[in-house]
């Protein structure tokens, strides 16, 4: 699927919170709030994907800042 296609974080998020006030509204039908509840949960776990991997991207440049500084190259000379 292209990135085109895929619903951004903030789509998502959005979209999640409209299913989660349609299903605490109590006011729809068995079927629909079974069928909400679903897509709820595909894009629940779409979105934690997606935050699991920006953690990872996030872990990976902290790693690279930190591996990539050290104490001796601080500008500060020894005495």
């Amino acid at each position: 699927m292209s990135q085109e296609k895929k619903p951004d974080f903030e789509k998502q998020m959005a979209r999640l919170q409209k299913i989660v006030e349609g299903l605490e509204s109590g006011e729809m039908p068995l079927e629909k709030g079974v069928a909400l509840y679903k897509e709820g949960l595909a894009i629940a776990a779409s979105c934690k994907k997606k935050l699991a991997e920006a953690r990872h991207d996030v872990k990976l440049q902290d790693g690279d800042a930190l591996r990539d500084f050290s104490p001796e190259d601080d500008g500060q000379e020894d005495a």
